[in-house]
């Protein structure tokens, strides 16, 4: 590795629960000397990616592998809109104190946050702003968050239909461009040794989010006579959002390539499983070490 610091355009895609491995990832990007310069994200990339630029990733990380059951209880506020099974106030409540007010323009690097104008069915860049509102658009998952109202505009997930969004950083002067996407086929299990406390605490709570998003079922689907006995509304949107993203992210992929391409396996863990952070931090880790990111 050269005494050179290298500069770094870096993409985080989206992917629900997964985008916990853009942590790791950006951990060993920063283990390797590089200088992330911009970052573009949708969704969990743009969340992840905002938390970076202002100084308060390792702020939420800890916070995320702290929560404990009754915290993730206490954070989910379900809707009474048809719009969303979550408002997602309380949680970006948190984010808020994490990142304050703070405009995209006045960060130290350059960041964009994608999203959906949901009526005109087009991509909305935020490159100036406010970083809460454009991170809370970008995140706002289809049915789950309920839309984010910017300007007149309803806007939803950016991963609908940018899930990886190379093309905000073509113009970037950096050296390299790495993109994350959290939707790779790989078929390869990994060996990550998670702490007995950490898998108890997360089987516990998965038990109690899908007892609660059973019950916001009932209210959301309040006049379907189905009964949904094998398989959850939760489960078959995140598969649904999976399979939609990963024909997008082809299209996309071929008329834009980054210099180094990560691909966290879209098996890794559910759409919904954010109960999961612990090991997704440790395979974008993992995954990020197999890239030989040291090329230089």
């Amino acid at each position: 590795m050269t005494k050179n610091k290298q500069t770094v355009s870096l993409v985080l895609g989206s992917g629900g629960a997964r985008g916990y491995a853009h942590i790791g990832v950006i951990e060993e990007i920063e283990k390797y000397g590089y200088e992330i310069k911009s970052i573009s994200g949708s969704s969990m990339g743009a969340m992840i990616g905002a938390l970076y630029a202002c100084g308060k990733l390792q702020e939420y990380k800890e916070w995320v592998l702290g929560l404990d059951i009754i915290d993730i209880v206490k954070l989910l506020d379900f809707s009474l809109s048809t719009k969303g099974v979550i408002q997602g106030d309380k949680v970006f409540r948190v984010i808020e104190k994490m990142i304050g007010d703070v405009m995209i323009e006045d960060l130290p690097i350059s960041f964009t946050a994608v999203a959906i104008d949901l009526i005109k069915q087009k991509e909305v860049w935020f490159k100036k702003g406010k970083l809460l509102d454009a991170v809370r658009a970008s995140i706002a998952i289809p049915t789950i968050f309920t839309p984010k109202e910017i300007d007149g505009r309803l806007l939803i997930d950016g991963g609908v239909l940018n899930p990886l969004p190379i093309a905000p950083t073509i113009s970037d002067n950096s050296d390299l461009t790495i993109a994350v996407t959290l939707n790779a086929k790989i078929c390869k299990n990994y060996n990550i040794k998670i702490p007995k406390k950490v898998s108890d605490k997360e089987n516990k709570i998965q038990n109690i989010f899908f007892k609660m998003t059973k019950k916001a079922e009932k209210l959301f689907l309040k006049d379907s006579k189905d009964e949904l006995n094998d398989i959850n509304m939760v489960s078959i949107l995140g598969k649904t959002i999976d399979i939609m993203q990963n024909a997008v992210l082809d299209c996309k992929m071929a008329g834009y390539s980054p210099d180094i391409l990560i691909g966290i396996p879209n098996n890794a863990c559910g759409f919904y499983e954010f109960n999961k952070a612990y090991e997704m931090i440790e395979l974008g880790r993992i995954i990020a070490k197999e890239h030989k990111l040291d090329f230089k």
